[in-house]
């Protein structure tokens, strides 16, 4: 029997580390947009539209408030495409990790299916791999969390009527919590002390400012942890050359 190609292998690989959870984790959350949309009248073409062509679901929850509160297409766009700047970050700390080969034009279309699940896993494990195998892991993994999302918002825009409101709510939640869990397992200390600290500072800053809470616990607590682990990474490189 022969065996497939490294890449072939790869995007294989990919396909079933997405079914085995983060597939079903992202549409979970996206049974729950689905379900919410519905509570507020809005049709099945255009929630499963949303998910189609952003594929970001804090991007489409806020285009979806900012509609129902009758705010301008203008703001509407600045707003949504401000609240998905994460993946301007995301885009160039993952794509120089691909082969110089796969770095074509055809990445503007690939680029497309990345979500923050897909980015922690492929952060966390592209230096295992070797650089050729990478863009087909990324996009066997990808792929399908894409794919599933779309019949998954609109089985909860069916499911609306028949899903209490709290259990919607909750797995509206249930991606960013697996982000956060993959996002602490990678390798990076900084990255266990960013959430850490997002922990403990999401609350204080919450009760001093409700509407910049959340982009200071960001800015302050991942700045913190950045300046504290290559302090640490400092102070034991020179203990390693000081060492006889």
């Amino acid at each position: 029997m022969s065996t497939p190609a490294p890449r072939s292998a790869a995007f294989l690989q990919g396909f079933k580390d997405a079914l085995r959870a983060p597939v079903w984790v992202l549409c979970a959350s996206m049974v729950g947009f689905g379900a919410v949309g519905r509570t507020h009248d809005l049709s099945v073409g255009w929630m499963v539209l949303t998910t189609l062509l952003i594929f970001a679901l804090p991007g489409q929850i806020l285009l979806m408030e900012m509609m129902l509160s009758g705010a301008s297409w203008i703001t509407t766009g600045l707003a949504v495409s401000l609240s998905s700047s994460r993946f301007v970050t995301m885009a160039v700390t993952l794509l120089p990790r691909l082969d110089r080969a796969d770095k074509t034009p055809r990445l503007y279309a690939h680029v497309h299916l990345m979500a923050m699940t897909s980015w922690a896993i492929c952060m966390n494990r592209f230096d295992r791999m070797p650089p050729g195998t990478r863009l087909p892991f990324f996009l066997g993994f990808a792929l399908p969390c894409w794919a599933l999302s779309v019949p998954a918002t609109w089985l909860g825009h069916a499911m609306a009527t028949h899903v209490p409101t709290a259990v919607t709510l909750a797995l509206v939640m249930l991606n960013p919590l697996f982000f956060m869990l993959s996002f602490a397992a990678a390798k990076p200390t900084s990255n266990r002390l960013a959430v850490v600290l997002g922990l403990l500072l999401g609350p204080l800053f919450y009760l001093w400012d409700e509407g910049s809470s959340l982009l200071l616990t960001g800015l302050v607590g991942g700045t913190l942890a950045f300046v504290i682990s290559e302090h640490v990474a400092k102070r034991a490189s020179s203990a390693k050359r000081s060492e006889p």
